[in-house]
Formats: C-alpha cells, structure tokens, sequence
C-alpha cells in the first residue's frame, strides 16, 4: 500500500515529465538546504540561479512555472530571499505585468486583421531573404516606438494564425474549424508530416528574426524596453537626447544586425534558410483567396475597427498617454465592444496566452529578488568602479553582457544604473563619464542578452508560448539560433563603445 501510494505521488509530481527531470529537481531541493549549511548564502544564490535557467531550458518538457516555482519558494523557505523583498521587485515591475495582463489580450482581439496582413506579405513575397529582412526591420522599428512584449505578441499570434491554417488543411479539416487541436499530427500523412516539418523550420527562423529585431530597435530609444526608461530617468535625458547618446553604438549594431540576418538566410547557416514549402504556400495563398472573396460587410467591419484599434495603439503609446498595460486594457474595451464580443468566455480565451506567463514572471522576479538580497553582483559592481576611467566603459558592457545573459537585464541595468548614479552624487566620477557609463549599461544590458531566452522578456516570453512546441522551437534551439546574433552584435557594440563612446 504504502509502495503504491509512494509510486502514486512521484507519478504525478511534475505530471508526465521524463523521469530523469523529476529526479533532477528533487535533487536540487535537497542540496539546496545542505549548500546553504556547508558553503554559505551567496554560493547557494549562484547555484539555484543555475538551476532556475536549468528549467528554463528543460521549458518544452515541463513548464517552468512548476519547476521554477518550487525554486522559488525554497529560496523564499531559506531566506535567502523574503516575501516582502519580492513584493517589492513585483511592484517595481508592476508595468510589466500590466502589459502582459492587457496588452497581449489585446493583440488577440486584432488577430484576424494581422493574420490577414501578414497572409498578404508571405503569399507575395516569395523571395525569404527578403522577407526575413523585413520581419527584422518591421520588428525593430515596431520596438523602438511601442515595446519588445508587444511586439512579440504580434509575432506570435500571426505565427499561430499561419500554423493554424495549414495543419487544419493537412488534416482534412476547413479553414474555419478553430475547434481542430495543432498539437497533434496523428491525421498527416507522411508527406504532409514532411511538409510540416520544414514549415516549422521557416517560422523558426522568422520567428528569430523578428525577436532579434526586438532587441535592435528596443535599445534605440527610452521607450522601447523598460530599462531604457529607468536610464532616462537617472540622466535626465528625454526621447531625441536618449537617441542621440545612444546612436554611437545603436547605429552601428543595428545595421550590423541587418545584415547578419540577410547573410545567415543566404549560407542557410546556424538552422536559418528554410524555404516557405510549395504546398503550405498553396494553402495559405488559397486561404487568402477564398477569405477575400467570401469576406462579408460583418467582417469588413470588424477588420475596420481592428484597423482603428491599431492606429490608436501607435499613437497612445508613441505619444505615452498611459502605461502600456492600461493602455491594453483600453484596447480590449474599445474593440470588443464594437465587434460584439461581449460574452465571458469569449474574452477569457484572450487571456489564456499571458497569465501562464505572468504567473512564470512573479517566480523569476523571485529569483531576481534573491541575487539582489544576497548582493550576487555586487563583486562585479565592486570591481568595474575601481578600474581606470578610459576602460569603465567597455568593461561595464561586458559584464552588463554576461550578467544579463544568466539574469534579467531590467534587473541588471536598474542595479547598475543606480550604483553608478550614487557615485556620480557622491562626486566620485563626473557628469561625462556617468553618461559614458549609463550608454554602456543600457547596450550592455539589451545586446548581449539575446544569447539566451531568460535574458529579456520577448525572448522568455516567445519560449513559453503556444508556439514554441508547435514549431519545436526549444531553449536550446533559440540559444543556437541566436549565437551568430550574440557574437557579432556584442563584439560591435563592445567595440564601439570603447572607441565612440
């Protein structure tokens, strides 16, 4: 009895994870308390970090919000960290969380217009450097004037709608029947499970594409990630003068980026390459074909109020009527109210994307609360304040690198800034060198930290949705991905800021 009810428990603890994984974080829950007797706080605050990107990376077996979670809740048992210091970090971001709460909800409710739109772009430009090219540049401008999350949403939700379309079709299903389940490919045949396969590979790279272009046009200006604007607000710079301090190294990365996308498309290098297959082009094609000529008033309407809600989306947060994330909410109101969508159940489905992870976010704010109580970093600080002054620059981005690839670059940057800002009071370094030091921060934290999906938040976020596992995009997959990116961005953004900035 007592063996059935033990065999019970570990079956169902983390549900149908691979063994070896559950073994692994039960591991880890043990050694935690025993590192913090034997070797000390600040060790067993660099090892559960370690073990919390290990969930992140295992995201595709097991969600990480369960994993992650127990991690979190061991720190929070070991004190190394305190319900009140996580409170705290949560409140900080509380903008972020709005944004995901709302604004990616209200992406949902213009999903047709931007499938619509972008159905448009793939059947019309076949050529995928190009159209690479473009997802890039569209990314990166898109960021520099809303946010990286909101982009990314859109990203996601017209891959979904691209997806959607053809493995309903592949199936034997119409294109209308929403209730058909993607996840499952047990209707294919083997030539269009074939098909299938190189589908996922071309939204891969796309996908990667558009994300890298997040990060290109988000560190651009002091609205485009969150920890532009709390540099902005330490300098005092407004949006034209955060432009320009920033463009000695953002111009250079930028075009750079360009660039690299278009070459890796060409020498279909590091999984990029992959080519639209004829029959997913035939489907889509057919699709936009037959919603054009089936496309009721009913619908034009609703397209048209999408349309709108667009253009107030530009202009609320170009113009920065509001947090994002209100400003989402806003959305939601306007546009379900005039397409008549007024029905609970109808409006819960749009949430289903973010709260997952939003709820993921609150545990790695968690993890982030930890290395600030337990001063991780604080060596690091330490040690780049103390170097000659010609050399702080370009040492801060890349520490600010390093540290961002393994931690949160809001955190990294809110941390450093601010010790920066504190020496600059104190008199210790001047008005030139503290924005020397701030321009290194703000690249340092937003370039190199495309290495890894725990690095920025449009990155995470990407792992953990609903596409991820329907074009198999894994953490390592996007590591990989993203390391031509991680190399060659950071070596022209270090360089450049040791001799432009």
């Amino acid at each position: 009895m007592n063996n059935n009810l033990s065999q019970a428990l570990f079956d169902n603890f983390l549900g149908h994870s691979a063994v070896n994984f559950k073994v692994t974080i039960i591991a880890f829950l043990v050694i935690n308390p025993i590192a913090l007797i034997a070797l000390g706080s600040f060790f067993t605050g660099w090892l559960m970090m370690a073990e919390f990107i290990f969930c992140l990376a295992m995201a595709l077996k097991c969600y990480p919000l369960q994993s992650g979670g127990l991690l979190a809740i061991e720190a929070i048992l070991l004190n190394l960290t305190t319900p009140e210091a996580l409170y705290e970090e949560v409140t900080a971001n509380f903008d972020v969380i709005l944004l995901l709460m709302f604004m990616v909800a209200g992406i949902y409710f213009m999903q047709s217009l931007l499938l619509l739109i972008f159905t448009k772009v793939l059947v019309n430009l076949r050529n995928k450097i190009l159209l690479s090219l473009v997802f890039c540049v569209l990314s990166a401008l898109m960021s520099a004037f809303l946010d990286a999350l909101t982009v990314t949403a859109v990203l996601i939700s017209v891959s979904l709608g691209f997806y959607g379309v053809y493995h309903r079709v592949a199936s034997g299903q119409s294109f209308q029947d929403t209730s058909h389940s993607h996840g499952s490919d047990e209707d294919l045949k083997n030539e269009q499970a074939q098909c299938l396969e190189e589908f996922r590979h071309f939204l891969q790279s796309l996908l990667m594409h558009g994300v890298i272009g997040t990060a290109l046009g988000g560190v651009c200006t002091m609205v485009g990630e969150p920890q532009n604007l709390v540099i902005a607000h330490e300098t005092g710079w407004g949006f034209i003068e955060f432009f320009e301090k920033m463009s000695a190294v953002t111009m250079p990365v930028l075009l750079t980026g360009l660039g690299l996308c278009m070459l890796l498309e060409k020498m279909k290098w590091f999984s990029y390459g992959a080519q639209l297959p004829e029959p997913v082009y035939l489907v889509l094609k057919d699709y936009d074909d037959t919603h054009n000529k089936n496309m009721s008033m009913e619908q034009k309407s609703k397209y048209l109020i999408q349309a709108l809600g667009i253009l107030f989306l530009i202009a609320a947060l170009a113009l920065q009527w509001a947090e994002v994330g209100l400003i989402g909410l806003c959305l939601i109101v306007l546009i379900t109210s005039f397409n008549g969508v007024i029905e609970e159940h109808q409006i819960g489905e749009a949430f289903k994307e973010a709260l997952p992870f939003t709820a993921l976010l609150i545990v790695f704010f968690t993890i982030v609360s930890m290395i600030h109580q337990q001063q991780l970093f604080e060596p690091l600080i330490s040690y780049v304040l103390h170097l000659p002054v010609e050399s702080q620059p370009a040492f801060l981005f890349a520490i600010n690198g390093l540290l961002s690839m393994i931690s949160d670059n809001v955190f990294v940057a809110t941390v450093y800034i601010s010790e920066v800002k504190t020496a600059f009071d104190a008199g210790d370094i001047s008005r030139e060198q503290f924005e020397h030091l701030a321009v290194a921060i703000n690249t340092g934290t937003n370039i190199p930290s495309v290495a890894t999906p725990n690095g920025q938040a449009a990155f995470l976020f990407l792992l953990t949705s609903a596409i991820a596992p329907l074009i198999r995009l894994s953490y390592m997959k996007m590591v990989w991905m993203a390391l031509p990116y991680t190399i060659v961005l950071s070596l022209v953004g270090f360089l450049s800021v040791k001799y432009f900035v």
